[in-house]
């Protein structure tokens, strides 16, 4: 059996969705056909949007299913043709590639984003959208959004959050959180992978990526993916219980295991407040890449930052920016709990590390 900790990339399928596909797999029809096997998968779509819409608090009308978070980001950061359009300089890479020419928000060395910054930029005018993810998906920060949207909702300017990490690790408020856009996805918190959602404030003059049709009230063409969009809505249901104290005891453990192999290990973040299930960490001296391969041949399955870049390990925007030295960064590791997680996972983690670090001696022990 693996020891899979690398649910920040992916979660495995909920036995709950997995159910509610297979369901859906029975429908035939297409959601926008007007005869009876589609009017049943029309039917099955819009249970799965209310259901999602009460998993995070708001009108279900303002669901727009995507593909995955990606598309959510770009139909969110492309779709309203806003003034300058401001993000933090950790966000996910799909956000930067869909505003390229966006301001990037300066974070500190814990990577939360610098308000006072923030708050000057504004102040300055112009600015027509923010967008700073609620939990980074590398070191598990979570972000200060309250005090994001306060600032620049103050300055006339709308807020998009990515919430793909949060969700499902974190009790996630729409309505609380106060954005007027939040992406989640469908595969971090349990359900099928290639479907997501943009949740957006009822009225949001939006304009739509993909044309040809008047799918999702227009925003979205293409016929629905009936069974991912109810595997979505069933891991959504589950996630929403929440087990969040059970994961965090998970993650001091790993902490604590992974201080006592390496007592100069690097953990990211470590005074910031975090996801419950996030450990980012530096065995010094031993590159992220042959960490990753050595936990992996002893059947435990971590990752080396995000998992968007082809399985390749490459350098950490998100370190670079909070101000990582470059050799620190290359050792840096993400490992991450979720909905099936155990203490025996933890513990392979810990001896599978620790047998690493003393086969990498000085190099892994030096300050």
């Amino acid at each position: 059996m693996i020891a899979y900790l690398d649910h920040n990339a992916t979660s495995p399928l909920r036995p709950e969705a997995r159910a509610a596909m297979l369901a859906a797999m029975d429908e035939t029809g297409n959601p926008s056909s007007p005869h009876g096997p589609g009017r049943a998968a029309r039917a099955t779509v819009e249970r799965a949007r209310r259901a999602v819409a009460a998993a995070f608090d708001m009108p279900s009308d303002a669901i727009v299913f995507t593909s995955g978070g990606t598309e959510a980001n770009h139909l969110a950061l492309r779709g309203l043709g806003a003034a300058a359009t401001l993000v933090s300089a950790v966000e996910h890479d799909s956000v930067l590639a869909a505003a390229p020419a966006a301001e990037r928000i300066p974070v500190d060395g814990d990577g939360v984003v610098d308000l006072a910054w923030l708050e000057r930029r504004l102040a300055e005018g112009g600015v027509g959208l923010v967008s700073v993810m609620l939990a980074n998906n590398e070191t598990g920060v979570i972000e200060p959004l309250a005090e994001v949207v306060r600032l620049a909702h103050a300055a006339g300017a709308l807020v998009h959050t990515d919430a793909t990490q949060a969700a499902g690790r974190l009790p996630v408020s729409f309505a609380d959180l106060d954005v007027e856009m939040m992406t989640v996805s469908a595969h971090k918190l349990g359900g099928p992978p290639g479907v997501g959602a943009l949740l957006i404030q009822e009225g949001l003059p939006l304009r739509p990526l993909l044309r040809g049709g008047r799918q999702e009230n227009g925003l979205r063409a293409g016929t629905e993916n009936v069974p991912a969009i109810a595997g979505f809505a069933a891991a959504a249901a589950a996630a929403a219980d929440g087990d969040d104290g059970r994961i965090a005891a998970l993650r001091d453990r790993l902490e604590a295991g992974l201080r006592a192999a390496v007592p100069t290990v690097r953990i990211f973040a470590a005074g910031a407040d975090r996801l419950p299930n996030t450990v980012s960490a530096a065995m010094p001296g031993v590159s992220a890449e042959t960490q990753v391969m050595a936990l992996d041949l002893a059947g435990v399955a971590v990752s080396a930052g995000s998992a968007c870049s082809s399985g390749k390990v490459r350098a950490s925007h998100v370190l670079d920016a909070m101000g990582v030295e470059a050799a620190v960064a290359r050792a840096a590791i993400r490992i991450s709990l979720g909905w099936n997680s155990t203490a025996d996972d933890v513990d392979r983690c810990v001896a599978a590390w620790a047998a690493l670090a003393a086969r990498a001696g000085g190099r892994a022990r030096a300050a």
